[in-house]
């Protein structure tokens, strides 16, 4: 994520529960679409922009990681 999104903060400083949008990470809507195809690409599962569970998946980098875990093919 922080490779992809050319993150100026270190990987290990990323608190797991943290949010990935506003105050946490400050990620926005166009960077989850930046993060969503190398996701894909890296652990072979399909994030969709139409989930309806988006909200919740990348609410948090934990969270991302236990949907990630649940849905790999690779």
């Amino acid at each position: 994520m922080v490779k992809s999104l050319n993150l100026e903060v270190a990987p290990a400083d990323i608190q797991p529960d943290e949010p990935l949008y506003g105050d946490g990470l400050g990620l926005d809507s166009i960077d989850i679409l930046e993060v969503a195809p190398v996701v894909s690409k890296q652990y072979g599962l399909q994030l969709r922009a139409d989930h309806e569970d988006n909200t919740k998946i990348f609410s948090s980098l934990r969270s991302l990681a236990d949907h990630i875990a649940a849905q790999r093919t690779v």
